[in-house]
């Protein structure tokens, strides 16, 4: 791991020692799970479980904040899971999804959007339902980047007469309601356990709000992590981080290395 600063070391030794207190929210693509063409094909790295199930261990609470919906994470055994950037929540007490109805505007968008790619030379672009939200990846196109920023503008505006708000990632743009993001999801946590410090990792634009909630934790005291999981499509968060890793691999051995010290520290 590459510490941005001295700073950055400084905190993770804080977090270290607050670690028992402490909430881990973690993101999902990018991040615990390599990015792929088809996000039905996305899998959790292999060492995943182990690394998530030792540290569960070392600290108060580990949680999933990702935009996929909930069922698409439950595998991963967490006891935390929100979904869909916090529309939907899980966790291991309840066992079961709690998610509001679809926005309304969702409909009608879904309905105009094949007729907008086709106006934009992306007919073939794969359109991802999510329920409570709709997805365009860019990825099996010829040019990815190309379409994406042609396409970005042009789904804002649609986005936007259907009182939507669009969420851009890595090759992909993500339409949902406004008023919940990922920022909100690490208030609630931090809130409802009153958690002695938050680390968080993440890979894309969709992380941004939950690095800026980490922000205000810690201006009010609480020990934080930002750790980015770089890659060569998108390095948005990296000035934004403490902590910088590559992928998946990266942040799974940063977690190790977390467990290892706490453990260390606590015995």
């Amino acid at each position: 791991m590459d510490f941005t600063s001295g700073q950055g070391e400084q905190r993770y030794e804080a977090f270290v020692r607050a670690a028992a207190s402490s909430v881990v929210g973690l993101d999902f693509d990018g991040t615990l799970s390599p990015i792929v063409d088809d996000p039905e094909q996305a899998h959790i790295h292999p060492d995943a479980r182990d690394v998530l199930v030792a540290l569960a261990a070392e600290v108060r609470a580990v949680a999933v904040i990702t935009g996929r919906p909930a069922r698409q994470a439950l595998d991963l055994g967490g006891l935390y899971l929100f979904g869909q950037y916090g529309n939907e929540r899980w966790s291991s007490s309840r066992r079961r999804i709690v998610s509001p109805r679809p926005p309304k505007g969702l409909a009608t968008f879904e309905r105009e959007l094949p007729r907008l790619l086709r106006s934009h030379d992306a007919g073939e672009a794969f359109i991802e339902d999510k329920g409570l939200a709709v997805a365009v990846h860019t990825r099996r196109l010829p040019d990815p980047e190309r379409a994406f920023e042609a396409l970005l503008p042009a789904l804002r505006e649609l986005a936007g007469q259907h009182d939507l708000i669009v969420e851009p990632g890595r090759h992909v743009v993500e339409i949902r309601s406004s008023g919940m993001h990922k920022g909100v999801a690490v208030r609630t946590l931090a809130d409802e356990l009153d958690a002695g410090g938050f680390l968080f990792a993440g890979d894309d634009l969709g992380d941004v709000e939950a690095f800026e909630a980490l922000g205000e934790l810690q201006e009010a005291g609480l020990p934080t992590l930002r750790v980015c999981s770089a890659s060569r499509e998108q390095s948005a968060l990296v000035p934004m981080s403490d902590v910088v890793v590559k992928g998946p691999e990266g942040v799974l051995q940063l977690l190790a290395q977390l467990t290892a010290d706490a453990h260390d520290l606590r015995s």
